[in-house]
C-alpha cells in the first residue's frame, strides 16, 4: 500500500481593480461574468460544465477536460464549491474540492474580501486547503489563482 500524505498550505494573493465593490462583486455574483474569468477555454482544457447557485448553501461545480500536452491528456478535472457566507460586495467564502479522474487531490477553503478604496477596489484571497496524493500542489495552485484573477480584470473592467 502507497504511502498517504497531505500537505497543507495557506497563500494569500491581494489585487487591485479600478472598479467599485459592486462590480467586482457582480463578476463573481453572476453566472455569465463568472465563467469569462473562472472557467474559461484555453490551450491546455476544454469546459464541460459550469453550473452555480449563488447563496449561501449554494453549489458551484466546474467540469474540464484536459487537452493532449497536459500531464494527463484526456482527464477530467472536477471543482465542486459549496458557498459558506456571502456578505454583498463584502465578502464571498467558498469551500470546494478538486478531483482529477476519479481521485480526490485537494480540500480547500478560499476567501474573498473585497475592500473599497479611492482607486476602486482591492480584492484579498486567503486560500487554505489540503493536497493530497496526485495533486497539482501548493504553488501551481497559487498561479493559477493569480491567473484568474488577472483574467478578473477584463471581466470588471467592461
Amino acid at each position: 500500500m502507497a504511502e498517504r500524505s497531505v500537505i497543507h498550505n495557506t497563500f494569500l494573493i491581494e489585487r487591485s481593480y479600478p472598479a467599485t465593490p459592486e462590480r467586482v462583486f457582480a463578476a463573481f455574483a453572476d453566472p455569465a461574468k463568472k465563467r469569462r474569468w473562472f472557467a474559461h477555454e484555453s490551450e491546455t482544457q476544454d469546459v464541460e460544465a459550469f453550473e452555480m447557485d449563488f447563496c449561501v448553501g449554494g453549489i458551484e461545480t466546474a467540469r474540464y477536460r484536459l487537452k493532449q500536452g497536459t500531464p494527463f491528456p484526456n482527464t477530467p478535472i472536477t471543482s465542486n464549491g459549496s458557498y459558506q457566507d456571502i456578505v454583498p460586495n463584502r465578502r464571498i467564502v467558498i469551500a470546494s474540492t478538486m478531483v482529477l479522474g476519479d481521485r480526490r487531490i485537494s480540500a480547500a477553503l478560499a476567501t474573498f474580501e473585497l475592500v473599497p478604496t479611492e482607486k476602486g477596489t482591492d480584492l484579498i484571497l486567503t486560500h487554505q486547503a489540503a493536497f493530497f496524493e496526485g495533486a497539482d500542489g501548493p504553488q501551481r495552485r497559487q498561479q493559477g489563482w493569480q491567473l484568474l484573477l488577472e483574467r478578473l480584470d477584463g471581466v470588471v473592467a467592461n
